[in-house]
């Protein structure tokens, strides 16, 4: 029998389905691939650790399977398969089991193996499959930063990694994913306060830092908002229970503070992307959120929710 666990994590991996096959009638077979190394190797680590450890493994409750399927898809589909297995081991092993399994860990594991194998292996890990006629295999966020002095309209126009709004095929992909996620929240599956604080606070600063497209704007929001994998993170990565604050305001501060971060990166930083960083640090930061809500500023006590 599959637990109350187990439902929630496979009714998330289904939801992440529209936005799998929207990739994949993009950019081909390249997300399949990446779930066919990283799930049987994900499952032979998870399995091996819980027995080192004289735990009980249990792969049927399907935290492994999302895992799998949330680091396939932020892996670019033309990574090298060391890739793909440095990103799958520091997941399970570093960000999971060595916390103490399911329920335990601070980071959420797919963002910390998609970090590690961005450290170790940035050059495979900017490998794209070209998206028209084999002009480009940058992203729409690669060429935005890089984009040599010319505006927002003019970059556009030029780079065939753009899409109508936001990256080719991720535009469409992010709409997706929202879908997916919609889903979820109405089915009380996420915490919606995060995922509503996150998308403000990244629109909110697009929108003061876009100075109207010129050559040194940030982009539009909806470029923001429509490019890389923002969705994705938005609705499945930074509303994992285990790594985000439990109490209201705190999920608020926590999806403002990831959208923030994300975004600084994007504008000012040396990654085309941020959201994996952003994540990671404000996971280190839940614990004393949680703290702070949970005593109150002030003195004043405040209930925290689940």
């Amino acid at each position: 029998m599959v637990s109350s666990t187990g439902r929630i994590m496979w009714s998330v991996s289904a939801a992440l389905l529209p936005g799998f096959a929207v990739l994949s009638v993009h950019f081909g077979s390249g997300y399949l691939r990446n779930i066919a190394i990283a799930w049987p190797l994900a499952c032979a680590l998870d399995w091996a650790a819980a027995k080192a450890r004289g735990r009980p493994a249990n792969l049927a409750d399907g935290s492994v399977t999302l895992t799998v399927l949330i680091l396939a898809l932020t892996l670019p589909p033309a990574a090298a398969w060391h890739a793909v297995a440095v990103a799958t081991g520091g997941a399970v092993l570093l960000a999971r089991q060595l916390y103490g399994g399911l329920g335990h860990n601070i980071f959420n594991p797919a963002m910390a193996g998609y970090a590690i194998a961005l450290i170790s292996y940035p050059l495979a890990m900017g490998t794209w499959p070209p998206l028209v006629d084999g002009h480009t295999g940058a992203t729409a966020l690669t060429a935005l930063k890089y984009r040599d002095g010319l505006t927002v309209a003019e970059a556009f126009r030029q780079n065939p990694a753009f899409g109508h709004f936001g990256g080719r095929a991720w535009e469409w992909a992010n709409l997706a994913f929202a879908a997916g996620g919609l889903w979820l929240m109405l089915r009380g599956l996420i915490a919606w306060r995060v995922v509503t604080a996150f998308l403000i606070t990244l629109g909110a600063l697009a929108l003061i830092f876009n100075d109207g497209g010129s050559s040194s704007s940030a982009g539009p929001p909806l470029f923001h908002l429509l490019s890389g994998g923002i969705l994705l993170a938005a609705f499945f990565v930074i509303t994992d229970p285990v790594t985000h604050p439990g109490s209201q305001p705190g999920q608020w501060l926590f999806g403002a503070i990831t959208a923030a971060i994300t975004f600084v990166i994007r504008a000012w930083g040396g990654y085309p992307d941020g959201i994996a960083f952003a994540v990671l640090i404000a996971n280190a930061a839940t614990p004393l959120i949680d703290r702070a809500f949970r005593q109150g500023f002030g003195g004043q006590s405040l209930r925290k929710s689940q």
